[in-house]
């Protein structure tokens, strides 16, 4: 079974970064020398992904232009010879078809992908939030491995874990894990535990494969606080009815680049603009100077 599509869910509003994304989405502000969303297609690419769903929303036109073919600047790059600027325009070249629907009210990221089922029909699927990069430079092989263990152990779900300190527990989706393991079924998941209540410290990041039956799931749950429908909630139903689902850790040198807010929007951008080729040498100098 080969997994080739994705969902990049890209609708949501990015209030914590205002005023930056008034009127551009957080998914295309630069970390380093891109975009956000462009490392996230980058990785999708890498590992196989042919058809890419971006559920937008409002004000998200920015991103579908970012992965058009623009022939007017490609055709000013070479007449005036650019050829270094031009290799850097090859993402739109990559063998990908694109396809964007409306998130058309915010309801949460269950209701967001609930949007994909039209398109998504009856085949298995990655979930890549547009908000987050796994690994500098997105170089990660998360996703390889989500899709070898759902093969494998023919699961209904995989989702990828990463571990955090016990205070940042009640901000994510948090396992509960029956072995301790780079490879672990999941006994449950709970959506934003106290860090009192919550059964491990791993907790969801930003990458999930699943069966379609992760729609009839969604379908079924009640909106939480917010009136948001959560992922979390129809994952935790599946397993209760008896489907396997399975989590992958995050290996060391695979963080995830969380762009939700100014305080991890700066850090990534930095730790990124240190790690560039051309410029990274010299900024660091200057950070040595300033600090």
């Amino acid at each position: 079974m080969k997994i080739n599509i994705a969902v990049v869910p890209v609708a949501g509003l990015g209030t914590r970064l205002l005023p930056a994304t008034k009127s551009q989405p957080k998914e295309m502000l630069p970390v380093g020398r891109k975009p956000v969303v462009q490392y996230v297609v980058e990785e999708l690419a890498r590992v196989g992904m042919q058809r890419i769903l971006f559920i937008t929303g409002p004000g998200k036109a920015s991103i579908e232009n970012h992965f058009d073919l623009n022939a007017e600047l490609i055709q000013v790059l070479r007449e005036n010879g650019k050829e270094d600027l031009l290799a850097e325009l090859s993402f739109e070249r990559a063998p990908i078809q694109y396809f964007y629907t409306r998130q058309r009210q915010q309801l949460g990221l269950g209701h967001a992908v609930s949007c994909a089922e039209p398109f998504i029909g009856n085949q298995p699927f990655a979930v890549a939030l547009g908000d987050s990069i796994i690994g500098l430079n997105a170089e990660s092989d998360i996703l390889s491995r989500m899709t070898k263990c759902f093969v494998e152990r023919k699961a209904e779900a995989v989702i990828a874990f990463m571990e955090v300190s016990q205070d940042r527990v009640p901000y994510y989706g948090v396992a509960k894990p029956r072995e301790d393991s780079e490879y672990f079924e999941l006994e449950d998941v709970i959506e934003k535990p106290s860090a009192d209540e919550a059964p491990s410290n791993l907790v969801i990041a930003a990458r999930y494969v699943f069966a379609p039956g992760i729609f009839e799931a969604l379908g079924q749950i009640q909106p939480g606080s917010g009136g948001e429908y959560q992922l979390t909630d129809a994952i935790r139903l599946i397993i209760q009815g008896g489907g396997k689902v399975y989590g992958v850790r995050l290996r060391a040198d695979e963080r995830r680049y969380d762009v939700g807010n100014f305080d991890s929007y700066f850090q990534a951008f930095v730790e990124f603009a240190l790690a560039d080729e051309k410029c990274g040498d010299s900024l660091r100098e200057y950070l040595k100077n300033m600090l």
